[in-house]
């Protein structure tokens, strides 16, 4: 079977009308071939998207869904039923890639079970040229790769291997920004909402730049329009998504972000608005404004840290200082005084000596944030910090680890305990995974809210009295 690779990379541009309609005319192409086997209504076939990672994957994978089901193909949650797979990959840690080789690989014993199996893989992971290598030498049962910025191509390349044109290795889509592509969203009343792409910020322990490409931003008509679409359609949660939101616009010149989520919140409609990821070094007191005036913006503002130590920050390429950090902690604080905070955290970078790591700790009894998202350290080929000669030992970056995982359990307990007799507003999203007689919902905080009440409540705003806390949930009573 011939196996073709090809590489386009490209300055950042909005593709145009012509090159997505082409990718629909595929598209149409591949459901007319379903159509004449006889594969339509209950008989379609299945596909199965996989997807490791951040928001931002979860959001890529709601377009992939939307893609197959234009092809003809209906959404499952069996791989085993699926004649078509794909799997969106992360590789912000090495532990996700590893993760999604090992479930690759698994599929291979489905695809020697029936040779009409397409597996295609996308994502971060497939980025990195000597990985997009590696499935196409070592996993010879995968059919294609596509990156982050080439997702629209979906339709082309399953078109091409029914078709019987070989194997395709798509590296180097960086820049492209599609527009109109469908997206399947399985619930309807949450929605991730992408406001730009890629990253410029170059922390030397992260791979993103390099996988997502630079910065791109999406023009605030088209971010509007689907807002104004996901409402109309019951959404009562919108996230917007970016690597580093505070950069918004900064490539179109004429819309900051502030500006932007403070042109979505007066949007017409009972939702609630959150947003993430932001960078420190750009977190603006415009935004700041905008959320303590607006009540449509949820009171939760995730503001990564990754180190309390000047010196580890610098070493990081973070371009703040811890007190310039904590400075924006106190606006965050005077603006809005019962704002929850999470944040970001590597424990045992390269170089981190005890003290740092003490600084590191000094900063969460000083911030206390609500949770912490926190990693050891995990080197990552292509970064500057994957080359430096002072990394941590396991050992030490595992006992610093727990030091602050301790700590901050008991911070967090305290941050939650501050809501027990309150009365909250909050929106019902599952029936809770640990007990099926109650729903999970969640206000402001990022903390899960259990309470019983009737299924028929999900996807609504209700009233809950909280009850009691724990360090990482709260339980409630129905008003």
């Amino acid at each position: 079977m011939n196996t073709q690779t090809t590489s386009n990379r490209a300055a950042p541009r909005e593709l145009s009308r012509e090159e997505i309609e082409k990718q629909f005319r595929y598209a149409e192409q591949v459901a007319a071939i379903h159509k004449q086997n006889g594969r339509v209504g209950e008989s379609a076939p299945r596909c199965f998207v996989q997807t490791f990672g951040c928001q931002q994957n979860e959001a890529d994978s709601e377009r992939i869904a939307g893609l197959a089901i234009l092809m003809g193909y209906t959404i499952t949650h069996d791989p085993a039923e699926a004649k078509l797979i794909l799997v969106n990959t992360c590789a912000v840690r090495e532990h996700a890639e590893k993760k999604a080789l090992s479930i690759i690989g698994q599929y291979k014993h489905l695809k020697d079970a029936d040779p009409e199996v397409i597996i295609g893989v996308g994502g971060c992971m497939v980025t990195q040229q000597h990985r997009a290598d590696q499935l196409k030498r070592s996993y010879p049962y995968v059919s294609f790769v596509f990156d982050t910025a080439s997702i629209h191509t979906l339709p082309e390349l399953v078109a091409g291997i029914l078709a019987g044109r070989g194997r395709k290795f798509f590296v180097g889509g960086e820049g492209n920004i599609a527009e109109g592509i469908p997206t399947h969203r399985e619930i309807a009343y949450k929605a991730w909402l992408s406001v730009m792409y890629g990253c410029n910020n170059f922390c030397s322990y992260c791979i993103v730049p390099y996988t997502r490409g630079r910065e791109r931003s999406r023009t605030p008509d088209a971010i509007l329009a689907e807002a104004r679409q996901l409402i109309a359609d019951g959404a009562k949660d919108i996230t917007l998504l970016g690597q580093n939101v505070n950069s918004y616009g900064r490539d179109l010149g004429d819309t900051t972000f502030a500006e932007l989520i403070d042109a979505v919140a007066n949007l017409e409609g009972d939702f609630r608005l959150r947003f993430m990821t932001s960078h420190p070094k750009d977190a603006s007191d415009e935004l700041i404004e905008v959320m303590a005036k607006n009540e449509k913006i949820v009171r939760h503002f995730h503001l990564p840290l990754q180190s309390g130590s000047d010196n580890i920050l610098s070493r990081m390429n973070r371009r703040y200082t811890a007190e310039k950090y904590y400075g924006i902690v106190e606006k965050l604080r005077s603006a809005m005084p019962d704002i929850s905070l999470s944040s970001d955290i590597i424990v045992g970078f390269p170089g981190e000596r005890s003290e740092d790591f003490e600084a590191t700790m000094d900063m969460l009894r000083r911030v206390r944030y609500d949770a912490i998202f926190s990693f050891i350290y995990s080197p990552r080929k292509g970064t500057p910090a994957a080359e430096m000669t002072d990394q941590v030992p396991h050992d030490i970056s595992t006992a610093r680890f727990e030091r602050m995982l301790a700590l901050q359990n008991e911070i967090s307990l305290a941050r939650n305990q501050r809501f027990v007799g309150r009365e909250l507003r909050v929106l019902a999203e599952e029936i809770s995974h640990g007990d099926a007689t109650k729903v999970t919902g969640r206000g402001d905080s990022p903390r899960p809210i259990h309470f019983a009440a009737d299924p028929g409540v999900i996807g609504q705003f209700v009233n809950v009295k909280i009850t009691a806390a724990d360090t990482f949930s709260l339980s409630a009573e129905q008003i």
